[in-house]
């Protein structure tokens, strides 16, 4: 079968490889689509970052690897120990733990002490005609949500998770700075949750316009004006809760002071520099920094996934919104990863079919 492999910096190619047999336990699943992720143009521009160059200690694997973790598709093949109808549509979580560590031990899979992701750190990876996954990381979808939108429901479930994390409550006050891929995701989110007014701040006109699509109440050009002044004219106050989805250190900075006093600021991001902040924006007014890791994995791999497919099959939440692009496997570098990273994008979220 075809799959992308991840050879090192600007070198990924689409190369002919082995299907491999499943174990008990394990489904093969046809791939519909597969997002690109931003951790995914971060490996391809500037890494390896998380992809191991020596062999991961769950998985064994080392560079190089197949990448794709955001998958969506349709059971082709299931292990003699599983029981899913093939031809059941389902998404993928891609969580990679021990199983071993106090954090599993816990039920914090994401947490792990060794974690990973499918498709970053072995196990396969969803740029490609299909992946064999363990059952446990299957979550089915409804009939109704296409197999490529399921592919959609691991970067929602970022969003989601990153509303739990909060604490935030229906009614509050949110902003959000960066409206890229997982901004959208929070933003949507945010507004199933019943929050409410919901600021943008994002200099792109282009994704700026379509958090108002998502949900946003007010958009902020941060470039014309200060989203902190801005959000205290709207609404006479700071925000009860504050998102930073940009990964720079003007909006984790812009973040922490919309923030109310004793509010709540989230980190969503990721980032490729240490960036400074002034402690006392914290302490003077009490405010929470927090940080948000991806979602529940293992065991719960369902869990919040199911919260997602839910909301996506309601119409709560819209991945379609977020689609600027559907492209095949072979032009995954020149119309996927080199169109995202080029200086006049406007994409948003790009699918790849096999």
């Amino acid at each position: 079968m075809r799959a992308a492999r991840y050879h090192g910096p600007e070198d990924v190619r689409i190369e002919e490889i082995e299907s491999r047999p499943l174990e008990s336990n394990e489904l093969r699943v046809d791939v519909a689509a597969c997002g690109i992720c931003g951790s995914d143009l971060h490996e391809y521009a500037a890494g390896p970052i998380t992809v191991p160059e020596e062999p991961h200690p769950v998985t064994g694997e080392s560079l190089p690897l197949r990448l794709g973790h955001e998958i969506g598709g349709t059971v082709a093949e299931v292990g003699e120990d599983v029981d899913l109808a093939e031809g059941t549509t389902v998404a993928i979580n891609p969580i990679i733990y021990c199983g071993e560590c106090r954090y599993c031990d816990q039920g914090d899979y994401h947490l792990c002490d060794s974690n990973g992701f499918v498709g970053l750190s072995g196990a396969g990876g969803g740029f490609a005609e299909e992946i064999v996954v363990d059952a446990e990381r299957v979550v089915p979808v409804p009939d109704g949500v296409p197999p490529e939108l399921a592919a959609l429901v691991e970067p929602f479930t970022v969003g989601l998770h990153a509303i739990h994390q909060s604490g935030l409550e229906a009614g509050d006050a949110v902003a959000v700075f960066g409206s890229g891929p997982i901004g959208l995701t929070v933003v949507q989110a945010a507004r199933a949750a019943g929050a409410g007014p919901i600021f943008v701040s994002e200099p792109n006109d282009a994704r700026r316009e379509l958090a108002a699509e998502c949900g946003a109440d007010v958009l902020i050009d941060p470039i014309e004006d200060d989203p902190e002044a801005q959000i205290v004219d709207e609404i006479g106050r700071h925000a009860d809760v504050a998102f930073e989805v940009a990964g720079i250190e003007a909006t984790v900075n812009q973040a922490i002071r919309a923030t109310k006093p004793g509010g709540t600021t989230v980190i969503v991001s990721l980032f490729e520099e240490t960036v400074a902040i002034h402690p006392n924006d914290l302490v003077m007014k009490e405010r929470t920094l927090v940080g948000t890791a991806a979602f529940e994995g293992g065991p719960l791999s369902g869990r919040e996934f199911e919260t997602t497919i839910r909301n996506i099959a309601t119409g709560d939440l819209d991945p379609e919104l977020l689609v600027t692009s559907r492209i095949d496997l072979e032009n995954l570098v020149d119309d996927g990863f080199e169109q995202l990273l080029a200086d006049d994008n406007e994409h948003v979220k790009i699918l790849v079919r096999p």
